[in-house]
């Protein structure tokens, strides 16, 4: 399909939005055809999640000029977007937790008036043909709040879908799904374009990007940098685009001295979460990747180090001495900390200030008869923030209202705070863009020249190739193999994850670095 020959569906033109006087759009403008996947790209804080809260109506825009299939919309409702077929899927699932699959698809597809009657199972069946259309093997009984993440992700692309939604805007939709369900959102995104649909889609994985999209809008302080066709583009200059200067290095790997281990696991395991006969172990300055498909156990042994889910067999070992781990409170007192991979619901406490979430783990030693010392609280903070680079209006903001990569970096000052000797980072730059992914990156090395051991988890295997010293490969909740970072390449970690041999993959990876 020529994409320029298709009809344009929805032109943005230099759209601005300020809010207190700041402005959060200044000269936005992009055009959708019919049947395109239109990628919008920038970092954290460059409008994007402004350009799409106008698009579907949430706040209303300052100036310039929106039309759709040609004619102008001065002002638009929520409701108005939805009927004219604007629909969007956000990161986080916007679903009711204590109501059902079904019930859930419904409230965004039916549209019966007060006095009708619900025909419960007909709403049933309608449910089951959208979820199959997603390739989602989900009961539409099911309570939502019974669901992981990833399958609220695909109950919410099938509510849309059974809205009709001729525009469909997905922000990084694959952020919190498996490889699997990440290639069959793909896939309903290439039937969906072919059916004319017209997407917007917003994602900080770039690579995904040259396999989806037909072009490519940035955004950078709230302005169009460009609009390219997305064969004409290569990632660097995505990048340089994006942040308005030369990325040196997205993994800033540096040689750091190592000293003596500081974790050592012996053959430990947890029946309860599926963890079974684990040997490894971290030195200080080290980073040491966890690699592995989703549901391999990476998480879970996270978890037991960290005494959420108690190891009940084999050793655990901080520096060299045998150690039990029942709890949180006895890990960070053995000196470690854990920044989990859900930083909006375990990581950061959002409604509450960066002072207060950078000393949340810290409020025993801050406190002094029984009183918080509020002055030694806030020079803590202001002191882990400027650390770390935090950007922010004041430390009295609210978490909340923070980009990604900010947020990720008050969850890792609150374990700072604590100064362990290992930190485990579960997915640290998930849903960052790439200027953020680089400082944490910078900061992780920072860290291990400090000699603090690190345990990194991550399912992006550039940036597990990137930055360990060495990486351990889970398969199954076990060790499946651990790898030098010499020897250590894409092909062979995705072989050891899957238990099979190294030669399946390389005509895949051949065929994908041509693409």
């Amino acid at each position: 399909m020529n994409i320029a020959e298709e009809p344009v569906v929805l032109r943005v033109t230099n759209v601005t939005k300020s809010y207190a006087g700041v402005t959060a759009l200044a000269n936005a403008s992009f055009d959708l055809r019919a049947g395109e996947v239109h990628a919008l790209v920038g970092e954290n804080g460059a409008g994007k999640s402004t350009l799409i809260k106008i698009l579907t109506a949430a706040v209303e825009y300052d100036g310039g000029e929106i039309a759709l299939n040609g004619a102008a919309l001065p002002r638009l409702t929520p409701r108005q977007a939805r009927t004219l077929g604007i629909a969007a899927i956000y990161q986080q699932p916007a679903l009711f937790d204590q109501l059902t699959v079904a019930e859930n698809i419904a409230l965004g597809t039916e549209n019966a008036g007060p006095l009708s009657r619900i025909n419960w199972r007909q709403r049933r069946e309608r449910a089951v043909e959208l979820l199959a259309r997603v390739g989602a093997h989900i009961d539409p009984d099911s309570d939502v709040c019974d669901l992981g993440m990833a399958q609220q992700q695909l109950v919410e692309i099938a509510r849309a879908l059974g809205a009709n939604a001729r525009i469909l805007i997905l922000d990084e939709p694959t952020a919190s799904l498996s490889k699997d369900d990440a290639d069959n959102l793909l896939r309903v995104v290439r039937e969906l374009r072919a059916d004319g649909v017209a997407m917007i889609y917003i994602s900080h994985r770039l690579e995904e990007l040259f396999h989806i999209a037909n072009r490519v809008t940035v955004l950078r302080d709230g302005c169009t940098i460009a609009t390219l066709d997305m064969c004409d583009v290569s990632r660097n200059q995505l990048i340089r685009l994006m942040v308005g200067r030369e990325l040196t290095s997205v993994f800033p790997k540096r040689v750091v001295p190592l000293g003596a281990p500081v974790l050592e696991l012996q053959h430990v395991g947890c029946r309860a979460s599926g963890v079974s006969d684990v040997s490894f172990s971290v030195r200080a300055g080290e980073i040491v990747g966890l690699s592995g498909l989703v549901g391999a156990g990476r998480t879970e042994l996270a978890r037991i180090i960290f005494g959420l889910t108690p190891a009940d067999e084999g050793q655990i070992a901080v520096n060299g001495a045998k150690v039990r781990i029942l709890s949180p409170t006895s890990a960070i007192a053995h000196g470690i900390a854990y920044v989990p991979e859900d930083r909006r619901r375990h990581g950061v406490v959002l409604q509450m200030s960066v002072t207060e979430n950078i000393s949340l783990a810290a409020l025993r030693e801050l406190a002094r008869n029984g009183s918080l010392d509020v002055n030694r609280e806030h020079d803590i903070a202001v002191e882990y923030s400027r650390r770390l680079g935090v950007r922010t209006a004041s430390l009295r903001s609210l978490v909340a209202t923070l980009s990604g990569g900010n947020q990720q970096k008050v969850a890792l000052g609150r374990w700072l705070v604590t100064k362990p000797k290992l930190l485990v980072l579960d997915e640290p730059t998930q849903g960052i863009d790439v200027g953020a992914k680089s400082e944490i990156h910078s900061l992780m090395m920072d860290l291990a020249e400090q000699g603090m051991a690190i345990l990194m988890i991550s399912s992006e295997l550039p940036e597990i190739l990137g930055m360990s010293d060495r990486i351990v490969v889970m398969h199954d909740g076990t060790v499946a193999d651990v790898l030098d970072r010499s020897e250590a390449t894409q092909e062979r970690l995705l072989a050891r994850a899957l238990q099979r041999e190294t030669r399946e993959f390389t005509s895949f990876f051949a065929a994908a670095n041509e693409r």
